[in-house]
């Protein structure tokens, strides 16, 4: 029915790779793919895609959830895919863990019914924006924290500044196509 990958960790992983807990419902242990410890937190992105069009009826989507180590840790919603939207890449905003309880992170996969998700299957996308966009706010803000000079208690700046930022930045996303992804951001 469903595949998950981590982009650049992990080769495709099919329903047989999670414990199925019930007809509608799987989880897989992330330590079977990473690792024991926090080795999870590396696992920013998934990728979550059906395996054919005929899979899931057109009234319900496939929800990502994510769960860090800890007793009393919920599952945290990530997004969601459809017969409409077959694949997409969700950000996994790995929540804070407790030290209760000797579980590890897991990744749940739940067959729910569309019409109650409408406000959430894109939140992933909207939390990736969010994170662009303020990794781009930094970049231009420490690049004009470099050439402003202290006038009182402003700062001033050369009139041009954008228009260097900005060739800088698409000539570094430019030579490297990951530069937006990471935490390499500058």
């Amino acid at each position: 029915m469903f595949g998950l990958v981590f982009p650049e960790k992990s080769y495709p992983l099919d329903p047989t790779s999670f414990a199925q807990i019930d007809p509608t419902h799987w989880v897989l242990d992330v330590t079977t793919t990473v690792g024991p410890g926090d080795a999870y937190r590396s696992l920013k992105e998934a990728c979550l895609f059906l395996i054919n069009g005929l899979s899931l009826p057109p009234d319900k989507a496939l929800s990502l959830y994510i769960k860090s180590p800890g007793g009393t840790t919920p599952f945290v919603f990530c997004g969601a895919i459809h017969p409409s939207r077959p694949s997409a890449i969700l950000s996994l905003p790995w929540p804070d863990s407790s030290d209760e309880g000797g579980d590890s992170a897991k990744i749940g996969v739940s067959v729910e019914d569309l019409a109650a998700l409408p406000a959430v299957v894109d939140a992933a996308f909207g939390v990736r924006v969010e994170r662009m966009a303020l990794r781009v706010g930094e970049s231009l803000f420490n690049y004009m924290q470099s050439f402003c000079r202290a006038d009182g208690a402003s700062l001033v700046v050369p009139m041009d500044i954008m228009d260097r930022w900005y060739k800088k930045f698409l000539d570094r996303a430019k030579r490297d196509p990951d530069y937006l992804k990471g935490d390499k951001f500058e």
